[in-house]
């Protein structure tokens, strides 16, 4: 069998057995990035012959975890000691950070490989943009259309078999948006839970930095070893991790869901307009997904919190008033190297005010004092995703991101963790929803996705791309 193909966790088991090692896996990433990656352009930087290196130095030590000779990739907003990190824009080309990310320096602690970077959106907000120096990530199951942003080409590596895992950051859902494109697994975690120290940052907020992987249980693993008080992060949090392992289950007995169905059934359109209506075939995946979680033995209840709008308007005036703070000596002395996503983009945060800005707070404030009161009979909630499948890569418009709904925007608003997963299929692009948990119970949200992974055939499939070349022995 391929082993690019293999789960982290089963991948892991091999090399701990002794009936693989960590060259023979990084090879087969390796075979598939030139073989696939010109047509995808997941990364912007492979690191080949490290990677081997590291490989045949930890294949001599003794294991360090479950991430021993576990191949990876970073978005390329992560800081790699000695190697360049370009954030997507021409304004850091040639940055070369003189220190990691903790994120990726507890990584390689747990004796993880790094293949290389991969492409991002301009500092994670500007769009597909074909003029920048690195050209978009494309779909995996059809590369005619969009793999969503901003950690487009971790999520594209993962779901295509080019890595067997990726970090993303995630502002108002660039990891979560780019899993469901993908039909991979993509975790937000806790705000807090893990350090952005190193990662470029866009809204400092409402950052942050997580795992995408084919499974549940490779988020776990991932989130296992990246979370943990980080005393140099100063949004950090000091809060005990669990075993997150453990909270696997296959089933669901005694635990409540709360089901949010008015964000896609009513709010999308009231609030965004009739072209934001979800697709029936959307609906009727999510009902099935639910029905799913049911036969697993959860209760569900449905839970009601404020229009979807109010939620999205506080995530994008705080996203964008921290963004433009963020690069407002660059627009001032160099405007033209923005890309013109990320100038369009990053631009409107120069029309708000502090007033606005201070609002968007004390709104904030409201809706997670609301979102407590509303889940503490529950163990966790669900709510759509993205309600239809990836556009054509060359449709998404300048202003898309703010015109259409966004159904991840309300859980970083929240801080809570929320775990993309996908449902179904629609005219064979992925189809995802979200399991979201209170703050810091990032083992109930894996709990509830392991039994719905374990009971749908969906984090099995790949995409046409990924299975055409033949499997090495």
């Amino acid at each position: 069998m391929d082993p690019s193909r293999l789960t982290i966790a089963q991948a892991s088991a091999a090399i701990a057995q002794g009936s693989l090692a960590p060259l023979s896996l990084v090879d087969s990433y390796l075979e598939r990035i030139a073989s696939l990656d010109g047509e995808l352009h997941s990364y912007v930087l492979v690191l080949a012959e490290e990677a081997r290196e590291r490989a045949r130095a930890l294949a001599a030590e003794p294991s360090r975890g479950p991430l021993h000779g576990i191949p990876l990739s970073l978005k390329d907003i992560y800081w790699t000691r000695g190697r360049r990190t370009t954030a997507g824009s021409r304004l850091c080309l040639d940055f070369v950070p003189a220190e990691d990310a903790e994120t990726w320096r507890r990584l390689e602690a747990a004796g993880a490989i790094l293949l290389g970077k991969n492409e991002t959106h301009e500092f994670a907000i500007g769009g597909p943009d074909f003029t920048l120096p690195f050209p978009p990530a494309r779909n995996p199951w059809n590369t005619a259309h969009y793999p969503a942003g901003s950690s487009s080409g971790s999520a594209v590596a993962v779901a295509a078999g080019l890595t067997a895992g990726a970090l993303g950051s995630d502002t108002g859902g660039s990891i979560r948006g780019p899993a469901a494109f993908n039909g991979i697994a993509g975790l937000k975690p806790t705000y807090g839970r893990v350090s952005r120290r190193g990662v470029f940052p866009l809204s400092y907020t409402l950052d942050h930095c997580g795992p995408l992987t084919r499974t549940v249980e490779d988020c776990a693993l991932l989130l296992q070893a990246i979370a943990g008080h980080d005393p140099l992060d100063p949004a950090s949090a000091d809060r005990p991790v669990p075993d997150y392992r453990k909270a696997l289950e296959r089933r669901l007995d005694g635990m409540a869901i709360g089901v949010i169905r008015h964000f896609h059934e009513a709010d999308a359109v009231a609030g965004f307009g009739p072209e934001n209506a979800p697709n029936p075939a959307y609906c009727a995946a999510f009902e099935e997904a639910c029905r799913t979680l049911e036969k697993a033995g959860a209760r569900l209840v449905d839970l009601r919190l404020s229009p979807l709008l109010d939620y999205a308007d506080a995530n994008r005036l705080i996203m964008l008033a921290e963004a433009f703070a963020l690069h407002e000596t660059d627009f001032q002395e160099r405007p033209q190297g923005f890309g013109r996503y990320a100038f369009a983009r990053i631009g409107l945060g120069a029309f708000f005010s502090a007033a606005d800005y201070v609002e968007a707070l004390r709104a904030r404030r409201e809706l997670c004092r609301e979102f407590r009161e509303a889940t503490e009979g529950v163990d966790a909630v669900v709510s759509a995703n993205a309600t239809a499948p990836a556009p054509k890569i060359d449709t998404v418009p300048l202003w898309g991101v703010f015109e259409r709904a966004s159904y991840t925007a309300p859980y970083n608003l929240l801080g809570a963790p929320a775990l993309s997963l996908p449902i179904g299929f629609e005219d064979g692009l992925p189809l995802a929803f979200q399991i979201a948990g209170k703050p810091f119970a990032e083992s109930s949200v894996f709990k509830v996705g392991y039994a719905f992974e374990q009971a749908t055939p969906f984090h099995r499939e790949r995409p046409p791309i990924a299975a055409s070349l033949p499997g090495r022995t």
